[in-house]
């Protein structure tokens, strides 16, 4: 009997004279079984459909982000975060909360990386504070599926 996962994201994005916007996605999507036994298995699938799930929720409210590679690209050498420039509705990206930043530390911290090495190789900045809240949620992802991996 197949497994039925359910998975879902809403938004609201405040505008300007008070108003807002929303979406919401939900996804349900059936996965072999065999997966409820495999916890990391069953981990790894929902991280990827959630990806998905945050990355459609993104195109629906229209403020899907460059991928960093590509923001990074044009950066000065300065330090500072490169913007990708104004969103439709014309904001800009807004910055990684504190407590990523703290996740984020403590995951680096754990897997023995540097993080201020890791955000200069592959952001061209300094401090997390300067990511977006998405860049360093996808980085988070990233650095817990390959730590996920590596135990395997």
């Amino acid at each position: 009997m197949p497994l039925k996962l359910n998975l879902g994201l809403s938004k609201k994005i405040g505008e300007s004279n008070y108003g807002s916007r929303g979406a919401s996605v939900n996804v349900e999507i059936e996965v072999e079984s065999a997966l409820a036994g495999d916890a990391t298995r069953l981990r790894e699938r929902i991280r990827q459909v959630f990806g998905l799930v945050r990355d459609s929720l993104a195109e629906e409210l229209g403020n899907g982000d460059v991928p960093a590679a590509a923001a990074t690209a044009d950066n000065q050498g300065n330090g500072s975060p490169v913007e990708n420039g104004p969103r439709k509705n014309g904001s800009s990206p807004r910055a990684a909360t504190q407590s990523q930043c703290k996740a984020l530390f403590a995951i680096t911290k754990s897997q023995g990386l540097n993080l201020n090495q890791l955000l200069r190789e592959r952001f061209r900045i300094g401090k997390p504070e300067q990511l977006s809240i998405r860049e360093v949620s996808q980085l988070i992802d990233e650095l817990k599926s390959s730590a996920s991996r590596e135990g395997a």
